[in-house]
């Protein structure tokens, strides 16, 4: 079957349909993956006998593989041809996924989280692939799709995860995703033919050290916020870790003004519209995986602490968090072109402030924290959607796919610090239940938690009174040139 590439009109050939079906199952299995986990959190804890600071890793060593691997196999992508690459994220994916099924030990999951963050790159080369096989007429439509799996498959993993992990415990949510991800490969081997596209020489650098710096510099960061409870027991391993980041960070920011083929470019960096509309999206990233960490130690916690449910009452009170994110992404086109890309994103961190303080005022049932998420939900969509637009459409136009990269690079990063962030806090306030082995987070924990949340998102806030009079001025030197 060959796809001969953007054809010219409206005609799009029902090879290209069969093409974006197959992509969008590769996205749709990969956040099946990514959130099937979420009910098991507890679980994890249980069954390798961890800390709920250590814990987060279960999340963040998966982000921070997707933040650094995306740009590389971006790259190599460019180089070495789509298909190729994305076949070979794919076979790491399953590879990944198999061994999370197989994993007896903490160590053993993080090697394969690691392996399935890797995953996480198949994205922009996905996306590549749909821009090259149809017109560009269409290129919307076709990209509503393959967006709208995003979060379908993560309210399939969701609701079926939970169901698995209830009847045959969390390895098999682990094994019913591998058949599927290896009968998806094979069938996009055969099926998919790429236009070959040339790429320029520019294309073919990777900065293999400042990939190493960022993720020395993330798991530096990461382990310092590990081991801050211990700061008050005369405990400095926080320090230090936090002293090794910084000069990590330094050696990165240096690397990145050396390079000609920078992860973070930071001219495109510091522009006056671009910089603050990166700090929303990487709180919006914070915020959404501080909930994806907490509330399922929350719902699966013994009373009083907890509300003594399993992974399908976590499920269910996580549900329209994902659904409203699902419909939010269906409709974004719509919502966009009727509000307005800097009027949605205010809107959205104005209603993500009020979702989180009501999860600090209301959070003593189930229906309560179901209904503060859905209201944060549509808040983190509103802004999400309309800070990655406001980037789209800031971008200078020779440099659109660095900053567009280095935005989802920088959201990445912001999700791995969320987990850390609420595990932090769920370890430094604990308490113990009379006949009940262990501890547990206390209230304390979650109003702490959902009370930085809040804080983050009112800095947010803050960031989008300065983007408007970024772009009031923006607009003002364009009409006097």
């Amino acid at each position: 079957m060959t796809i001969s590439g953007k054809e010219p009109g409206t005609t799009v050939s029902s090879s290209a349909w069969l093409s974006l079906a197959i992509v969008s199952g590769l996205a749709l299995v990969t956040m099946y993956g990514e959130t099937m986990v979420l009910p098991a959190i507890p679980d994890f804890i249980k069954d390798f006998g961890i800390t709920y600071n250590v814990s987060s890793w279960i999340l963040s060593s998966y982000l921070i593989a997707g933040a650094v691997m995306t740009p590389i196999a971006g790259k190599l992508s460019d180089i070495y041809g789509k298909k190729k690459i994305l076949l070979i994220v794919m076979m790491i994916y399953a590879a990944g996924i198999l061994g999370g099924g197989f994993a007896n030990s903490f160590g053993t999951m993080i090697f394969a989280r690691i392996a399935q963050g890797v995953g996480i790159s198949m994205f922009p080369i996905a996306f590549g692939i749909v821009r090259d096989i149809f017109p560009m007429q269409k290129l919307a439509i076709a990209q509503g799709i393959f967006t709208s799996t995003f979060f379908g498959g993560s309210v399939v993993g969701l609701i079926v995860g939970a169901r698995i992990i209830s009847s045959y415990g969390w390895h098999y949510t682990f094994f019913s995703v591998f058949p599927v991800a290896i009968i998806l490969a094979v069938v996009m081997a055969k099926l998919i033919r790429i236009p070959k596209v040339e790429s320029s020489e520019q294309s073919h650098g990777i900065d293999i050290k400042g990939a190493i710096a960022l993720s020395v510099t993330v798991i530096l960061f990461l382990m310092g916020v590990s081991y801050m409870q211990e700061i008050s027991q005369g405990n400095l391993y926080s320090l230090v870790f936090f002293a090794a980041a910084a000069a990590s960070g330094f050696v990165f920011m240096a690397e990145e003004k050396r390079t000609p083929f920078p992860l973070v470019d930071l001219k495109i960096l510091v522009n006056k519209i671009l910089l603050p509309t990166n700090v929303i999206l990487m709180i919006v990233g914070i915020s959404t995986f501080m909930v994806y960490q907490t509330i399922p130690i929350l719902i699966q916690s013994p009373q009083p602490l907890g509300f003594g449910g399993d992974a399908i009452t976590t499920a269910n009170v996580q549900l329209p968090f994902m659904i409203i994110s699902l419909i939010v992404s269906a409709a974004s086109g719509f919502i966009v072109s009727k509000v307005g890309n800097f009027r949605l994103t205010a809107l959205g961190t104005i209603v993500c402030t009020i979702g989180f303080f009501g999860l600090v005022a209301f959070h003593s049932t189930e229906s309560m924290i179901s209904a503060a998420l859905g209201i944060i939900s549509v808040g983190l969509s509103f802004a999400f959607v309309g800070g990655f637009n406001i980037i789209l459409v800031s971008s200078p136009q020779k440099s659109e796919g660095i900053s567009l990269g280095m935005s989802v690079l920088l959201i990445l990063v912001g999700q791995s610090l969320g987990p850390s962030v609420a595990g932090m806090f769920q370890q430094m306030y604990t308490q113990t239940i009379p006949h009940v082995p262990g501890a547990f987070p206390s209230a304390l924990s979650y109003l702490q938690i959902f009370s930085s949340a809040g804080i983050l998102s009112l800095v947010s806030v803050a960031l989008v009174v300065v983007l408007n009079k970024k772009i009031k001025a923006h607009r003002k030197n364009n009409m006097a040139q």
